[in-house]
């Protein structure tokens, strides 16, 4: 299976060397892609009584049942710089103000990241988490774009070169920069504000690519 594996990749190697120049990285080390057909592709999962993240529903579901709690889940532990994440939210949630989205730059257990969500009501927001300290609100807003949605959308984040930018259906939200934190793990995740089991999301179709 190795062999096979290798020669079709030096075939598509040969294949791209008369239009381009290949990145031979991304070839042998494909980055994370995912449709959650299988419950055995890697993301972590649990359920408790203050949060629930379980492949169900077509998809990776989140519930929150906690008030002002947040949940999430990776699909490894390998860290990564410069990406670019996508992925489908499908939002079953009784509360307007729930919260979802992606996490980057995850630093190992040190729970240090950033993480950057929309809610159905058109708020959105870029926050920094650092161990053992408040969040940090770098930017916040609201959109109509995000409101139209009702909360189902392609949500999308470009995180690298000191910058994060936001995507809704391919429309650019907002933009951030911040150089804290370079490099590490992603994610996603799901919270809740006041209303218990207010938060009930389904992300499909996680992708992930790489920003010069």
């Amino acid at each position: 299976m190795k062999l096979k594996v290798f020669a079709s990749v030096l075939m598509l190697v040969l294949a791209s060397l008369a239009c381009a120049t290949p990145d031979i990285d991304s070839l042998l080390n494909p980055l994370p892609k995912d449709d959650f057909s299988s419950s055995s592709s890697g993301w972590g999962t649990g359920t408790d009584s203050y949060s629930s993240v379980e492949y169900a529903n077509g998809g990776l579901q989140m519930q929150v049942f906690e008030p002002y709690y947040l949940t999430w889940s990776t699909p490894s532990l390998e860290p990564y710089e410069n990406t670019h994440l996508e992925v489908d939210v499908k939002n079953e949630s009784t509360d307007p103000q729930a919260f979802y989205g992606f996490i980057c730059n995850e630093l190992g257990s040190s729970e240090s990241f950033y993480y950057v969500g929309v809610s159905p009501d058109g708020y959105y927001a870029f926050l920094k988490a650092t161990m053992l300290q408040d969040d940090v609100f770098l930017k916040e807003g609201t959109s109509d774009v995000i409101s139209a949605t009702g909360g189902n959308m392609r949500l999308g984040l470009d995180c690298g070169n000191g910058s994060m930018t936001l995507y809704v259906n391919g429309q650019v939200i907002d933009t951030v920069s911040d150089t804290t934190y370079t490099s590490g793990v992603v994610g996603l995740f799901a919270a809740t504000e006041s209303v218990q089991s207010g938060t009930n999301v389904t992300f499909d179709n996680f992708a992930m690519s790489k920003i010069k």
